[in-house]
């Protein structure tokens, strides 16, 4: 009895479709070649149906739910397995690491923004209290009304530099507010970038709380500042600090939707650290990058299991047991499997490497922080 089944002669993998020529990637191809050694594409010269359309939607389904079956099934219960399977060669079986990390993480804040929409709860950073809300639009609309009037009067009066030196007291709308340190361009030229930029925004800050002027392009004219692009983005970055200030829950989620794309960028730093202590071990560069990345997609993917039963609980409960005591644990573990080392060696490196861990991420955090805030 023969091992494989006949190929019936319409489908598209008959020999009489076969060329001698892969139509992809161009590789000499057998007649005897069902699929391209090099590419993998199907030897088949047949055109395409819509039964051979549905087929390979249907198959190309399947074998994609193969991978992620096994990606998901290793990962959760084989730490340190799945990496070494895949720097092995075993990379058909299991989803890219790069695009599965990316792609867990962004679906746990989506459903967990999901869920503060349907349940929404009074400390919760992904929703607003709506009576805050509607005060809040309240406090624009007369706040709107009162800037239209001072942008009005400012922009009938340019005040000059001598203006602002000798009659800054009557430009106060408050004797008790904070005075304006005033500095001309010139002398901001004479201070270093930084001293510059740290006076530029100060003033710029006190004068905005001053005078509460929201278009850049006035405010720098009252100012006899130039009206350049850096100016007016430092200048703008008082409506981001008005917007914070204001909603630090809108902020905190805004900040929080973009930690997927801190670690993906972080995580080949953290690698660097990997290939200096475990400088001795066979493992490259990426071999490293690709451990970090599952040990990251399993706390994702592990966060999206602990969602449900948290949820109908109302409770932290098993997110905190997954981040003080599951996480860990498996890290030690992934690493034991991984590197295969003592366990006394792996016990240290795995203590170091969580000290450079937070070390690093939390000066990596501020740093992101920064960059957020001055896009925010």
């Amino acid at each position: 009895m023969s091992k494989h089944k006949p190929v019936p002669s319409n489908s598209r993998k008959a020999r009489k479709y076969r060329g001698t020529e892969c139509l992809n990637c161009g590789q000499p191809l057998d007649l005897s070649d069902i699929y391209c050694p090099y590419c993998s594409q199907l030897n088949s010269t047949k055109q395409l149906s819509f039964s051979d359309f549905f087929a390979e939607f249907i198959n190309s389904i399947v074998s994609f739910d193969s991978r992620l079956r096994y990606t998901i099934k290793d990962l959760l219960f084989k730490p340190g397995i799945i990496t070494r399977n895949y720097v092995k060669g075993q990379r058909l079986k299991y989803a890219n690491p790069f695009r599965f990390f990316l792609s867990v993480s962004i679906i746990y804040f989506i459903l967990q923004g999901f869920i503060g929409f349907i349940l929404p709860e009074e400390d919760s950073i992904f929703n607003d209290n709506v009576e805050e809300q509607v005060e809040e639009e309240d406090f624009y609309g007369k706040f709107i009304s009162i800037n239209d009037k001072i942008k009005e009067a400012s922009a009938k009066a340019k005040i000059t530099e001598d203006s602002i030196a000798q009659n800054k007291d009557s430009l106060l709308p408050d004797k008790d507010l904070k005075q304006t340190t005033y500095f001309s361009e010139e002398s901001l030229d004479s201070l270093s970038w930084l001293e510059s930029s740290t006076e530029r925004f100060k003033m710029y800050r006190d004068f905005y709380e001053t005078h509460t002027i929201k278009k850049a392009s006035i405010a720098l004219d009252s100012l006899n500042h130039k009206n350049t692009l850096y100016n007016r983005w430092l200048y703008n970055k008082n409506e981001s600090i008005e917007r914070i200030s204001n909603n630090p829950k809108g902020f905190l989620d805004y900040l929080l939707r973009k930690i997927p794309f801190f670690i993906f960028f972080f995580t080949p730093i953290y690698a660097l650290f990997f290939w200096l202590i475990y400088s001795k071990k066979k493992h490259n560069y990426i071999d490293h990058t690709v451990f970090i990345f599952h040990v990251f997609s399993f706390l994702f993917l592990a966060l999206i299991v602990c969602l449900l039963p948290d949820t109908i609980l109302g409770t932290d409960l098993f997110r905190s047991i997954l981040i003080s005591l599951i996480g860990p644990f498996y890290f030690y573990k992934a690493l034991r499997n991984f590197y295969k080392q003592s366990r006394f060696i792996t016990i240290v490196k795995f203590v170091l490497l969580n000290f450079v861990f937070w070390i690093g991420a939390t000066f990596a955090a501020l740093l992101f922080f920064a960059a957020t805030a001055a896009i925010y």
